[in-house]
Order: structure tokens, then sequence, then C-alpha cells
């Protein structure tokens, strides 16, 4: 009789083997999950599966169809550093983008980063490109001071490859072959150079992601979380021609609410965009120029699409799609043209809505699309649900689990802040409290949206959402 179908027949020596193996079959304990977390700069959510459909952004799309897309995420500050201090951290923190420098000076009584949370639970942590505020994760005057690290303890592998680029701060606003900003005013706002992705940063970056994830992949003994962080759509927008091809017989919508706004609110002037070359042109009095930048953003966008595609195809190529985590992270908004704003920074929605898309092995929701309001806090305790890793409890976020299990269910009131204002979006209204006590109040149930402030008819609404805002004790966190 075959030895199979006699299993007392098994040597002792084998059987030990077996026992001490997990016997590696249907029995085992499934592997705990991999994450791959890609973070894109500046990416508001123009995406075709966010309801934008002149934009080309086929792989994103494809991610959405086989996860939970949050179409009402919103990040916890309108800039890069402080965004990616609450999404590394779970916690609210100073408003400046030296954030997480900030904390790295504290060495007593600091909670682990995430990453650094399931490093020590036996992770594998990598992390290549702009996951932290400074590609590479490091300080010093072009940013690649081993001493000076944004997450100490976090990352088994901290990576910025910088090519052409010399370092990664000249990366970090990049234009092709080579060019590095080192005055604004002489760098084009937009840029596109025909070419191979490689021509600029994120190819480089993406292709760096790619042998780490082969890597990663291979050696099954333990799970890897795997950070890979884009830089475009960041400014200057440069992409290969290629994908501003893509919007050559494209018509754009008209810009909605224009207008600079009346009365106190957090509108600014553009002051990063206007830095840098212009032509002498001002895109809030010239359409056609409006409408270049427009379409140069829609070309970085569908650039840093297509790296996100490289990486998708070589985990599925790998096999280990199967049991990873996949998280694609806006770390903010980005005005193009609303409120008459050409950049990031202020506390209106296209400042602080991103695309959140979450993906994991089994899900029974894919395809799905929530309307929850949600926030980047979240993000942290949900990887931990979710791998079977115990909840930080210094975290401020709440997971997301439940909402992909059941994405009708409602969110929670979103809260964000600069260094001189703090707001609360609900399902119905965002308030901005100003430092100085003046109050926004904006009704999203009114095709007016946030172009009223309606505070002084609604006391009573202003009220509940100071308590809010009360509670988060965000005056602490932002010191």
């Amino acid at each position: 009789m075959p030895l199979r179908t006699r299993p007392w027949l098994i040597p002792l020596s084998i059987l030990l083997c077996l026992l001490s193996t997990g016997f590696r079959g249907h029995a085992q304990t499934p592997a705990r999950p991999n994450v791959l977390l890609i973070c894109v700069d500046d990416l508001r959510p123009e995406l075709n599966s966010f309801g934008v459909p002149h934009i080309s952004s086929p792989h994103i799309d494809a991610l959405a169809a086989s996860g939970v897309s949050f179409r009402r995420h919103y990040v916890n500050a309108p800039s890069c550093g402080p965004s990616r201090y609450t999404l590394l951290t779970g916690r609210y923190g100073p408003a400046g983008n030296n954030a997480l420098f900030q904390r790295a000076k504290d060495t007593t009584g600091v909670p682990p980063s995430m990453p650094e949370w399931f490093r020590r639970r036996g992770y594998v942590t990598v992390s290549i490109g702009k996951v932290s505020h400074h590609p590479g994760g490091r300080g010093g005057p072009d940013w690649n001071d081993d001493a000076q690290p944004e997450l100490p303890g976090a990352w088994d592998r901290h990576l910025m490859p910088v090519g052409e680029w010399q370092h990664p701060r000249g990366a970090m606003h990049g234009l092709a072959h080579g060019e590095i900003r080192e005055d604004a005013a002489a760098m084009d706002v937009y840029q596109s150079v025909p070419g191979d992705d490689d021509i600029y940063p994120d190819g480089r970056i993406t292709a760096e992601a790619l042998r780490q994830l082969s890597t990663l992949s291979a050696d099954g003994d333990r799970p890897f979380f795997l950070a890979v962080g884009l830089l475009k759509p960041h400014l200057p927008f440069g992409a290969p021609a290629a994908y501003l091809d893509h919007y050559a017989d494209v018509t754009f919508p008209p810009i909605p609410h224009p207008a600079k706004p009346t009365g106190k609110t957090t509108w600014h002037g553009s002051g990063e965009f206007r830095r840098y070359h212009n032509w002498g042109k001002d895109p809030n009095k010239d359409p056609v120029f409006a409408e270049a930048v427009r379409r140069h953003y829609a070309a970085c966008v569908s650039y840093a699409d297509a790296q996100v595609g490289k990486l998708l195809a070589e985990l599925k190529r790998s096999g280990a799609d199967a049991n990873t985590i996949v998280v694609l992270w806006g770390d903010h908004g980005w005005h193009l043209g609303e409120h008459a704003i050409w950049g990031k920074h202020s506390l209106f929605e296209e400042s602080l809505r991103s695309p959140l898309i979450v993906r994991y092995p089994g899900m029974e929701q894919a395809g799905a699309t929530s309307r929850a309001v949600v926030e980047t806090l979240d993000i942290f305790p949900t990887l931990c649900e979710l791998t079977g890793s115990e909840a930080p409890p210094f975290a401020q976020g709440t997971s997301l689990r439940y909402l992909l299990e059941d994405s009708t269910a409602t969110g929670h009131p979103a809260i964000a802040y600069t260094a001189s204002a703090t707001t609360v979006r609900t399902d119905t209204h965002r308030l901005i409290l100003h430092d100085d006590g003046f109050v926004e109040l904006y009704d999203h149930t009114s095709p007016a949206g946030e172009t009223v402030n309606v505070a002084d008819d609604h006391p009573a609404t202003v009220e509940s959402l100071l308590s809010i805002l009360r509670a988060a004790d965000l005056a602490t966190a932002k010191r």
C-alpha cells in the first residue's frame, strides 16, 4: 500500500520534522499578510475611477475595481510633511514639513511609528522614494545624511535612487535628464519631454521598488511591509511626453467655483506655484495657460498611474498578491483653480480630499465604493487589524475594517489643521476655526458648498462642531 495512505508508517524523524514546520500544507496557519503601501504626492481624486472621466488612470482604476475606494477620505493636514506624519505615526502632530524631524529629536516616550510597529512584530520593512517628507527619509543639506533619519528604527532598508539628480533633494523637484531645482524661478512650472519613464525620478524609484518587491516576495520566511512613494504629480509638473499625448484631444470640464472667495478664509496666493517660471502668465486670468497647467497635471497623474501599474504587475507575477494588502494613498489634494488657488495648503475640500484605496486577499466587497467620511489617521489601525496585529493603543484613528466589509456603513468626522486654523468635516458640513476665533461653516447639502459661509445662520451646528475640535485637543498636538 502506498505510504501516503498509511500515515502510521511515517518514520518518527519525518513526523517530527512535519510537526516542527507546521506541516506546510492545508492545515498550516496562513502566513501573516504582507503590506504594500503606495504613497502618491499631491494626488487629488483626479482619477477615472473616482468619477473624473477625462483622466487616464487605468492601473489605479483596476486596483479600485479589486478593492474598496474611499471617495471621501480626508488627510489631516494639507501639506506633505504633517500629512505623512499622521499616516506614519497614527497621531496628530506639528503642522510644519519638519514634523517628523521634530519627533525624531525626542528620544523619550515617543510611541513607535507604523513601520517600526510592524518591524517589531517580525516584518521586513522597506521604504523607497518619498514616504516620509524627504525622499529617502534623511536630513542634511542634500537630504542624504544617515545621522538624521526622519523615522529612527522604522526601516530595515530605506532607499532613494537618485541617478543623475545626484541626491534626494535634487530628485524631489527634478525634471527630465537630471535637471535639479536650485532656483525655482528658473525652472519651468511644467514640462513634457520625449523619452521613457526613467528620464524622470519616479521611473528610477519604481525600478528599485520592483527589485525590492521581487526580493521580498522570494523570501517567504518573513512578511514584508513595503512602502513606495511616488513624487508626481508634485510640482513642477514634468512627465514623459507620451503621457501628455493622452490628453491631446480631451476636453477638460470648466473649473468649478473659480472665483477668489470673499471674507476671511484660508485662501492663499498660490505662492508655491508662482515660485516657478510661469512665462509671466497667471492661470486665474489666462484660461489657455490654466488649461495647459491642468493638462500637465493630468499627464503627471497618468505617469504616476503607470508606475503603480508596474508595481501591481510585479506583485502578481511574483505570486505575492495572494497574500498582500495593498493601500494606495494620496498625501493631500491640490487646487486646480478652484477658489482661485493653484496649490494645496488651504483648508478647503480640494486641499484635503485625496484618494484612498484598500485591497486585501479574500475581500468580499471587491469593487465597492464607500461614501463614508474617513481620515488618514485610520490607516495605521486598519492595517493592524487586517494583518492580525494588536491595535496600537496610542493611535488616534479608527480601523476601517467594518467599512471594508460593509461599504454602506457610516464614517466619522475628519479633522485637519494648518499652523493657524483647524477644521472638521462631517457628512454634511465643514467647519473651519481660525486661531483668532473666527469661524467658517459650509453646508455640503447646499449647491453653494464651500462658497458661502453660513456660520452666523447656524449657531447650534457651529457649537456642535466646535465641541469635536475641542475634544481633539489639537492645540497640544500641534506644538
